[in-house]
């Protein structure tokens, strides 16, 4: 589980596909000691599992269901990535709860610049947004924002200058993709309604 704050950010240094899957190698400075293998990073929102750790890098292993849901497949050497760690039991939740299972890719559609802020719009499948309201959660390359406005096919939100600053959401253009999960509290919300119509 994590929270969509992001912690710090990586650079890849090898993206290598292997069979159906993809082995993905991430260096950070940061790396804290307290991880080792097993553990669970959100890399851009995606929850995948260490499986090597050697000085400032570690490995992870992406598999097909990951690459087909995610942008994973299209990283490559020298991207930037957004970092999260794993929540532990007491740790403080700031953002929303975000399980680092993404729902689907969007895709920046417009961005417009006012000051030290920007205003984002993505598209998404629809499917999406009937899990989305105005002035609730939704994680994009895994970072906790407050959406805007909600209409059909595509979302918009505020982004502050700490998290362009911070994050890699500072470095995206028209026609990039990201990473969405929809809040999960919506998505019980969502089936609890189905079940009570049939």
């Amino acid at each position: 589980m994590f929270t969509g704050l992001v912690q710090t950010t990586g650079i890849i240094r090898g993206a290598e596909d292997v069979g159906s899957g993809r082995n993905l190698l991430i260096q950070d400075a940061m790396l804290p000691e307290k991880i080792k293998v097993g553990d669970s990073v959100a890399v851009n929102g995606c929850c995948l599992p260490v499986v090597d750790i050697a000085e400032d890098t570690f490995a992870f292993e992406a598999g097909p269901e990951t690459l087909q849901r995610t942008t994973c497949g299209d990283l490559r050497a020298n991207d930037r990535v957004n970092l999260e760690f794993s929540l532990s039991v007491g740790d403080p939740l700031g953002g929303h709860f975000v399980t680092g299972h993404i729902d689907g890719v969007g895709e920046l559609h417009l961005r417009e610049d006012d000051d030290e802020w920007s205003i984002c719009s993505f598209r998404v499948p629809r499917k999406l947004t009937t899990q989305m309201i105005s002035k609730g959660s939704v994680a994009v390359d895994g970072v906790s924002l407050t959406l805007v406005e909600v209409q059909p096919e595509h979302f918009t939100v505020q982004l502050i200058p700490h998290t362009l600053s911070h994050t890699t959401l500072g470095e995206l253009s028209p026609g990039g993709k990201v990473n969405i999960e929809t809040d999960i509290l919506a998505k019980y919300v969502q089936k609890s309604a189905q079940v009570e119509r049939e």
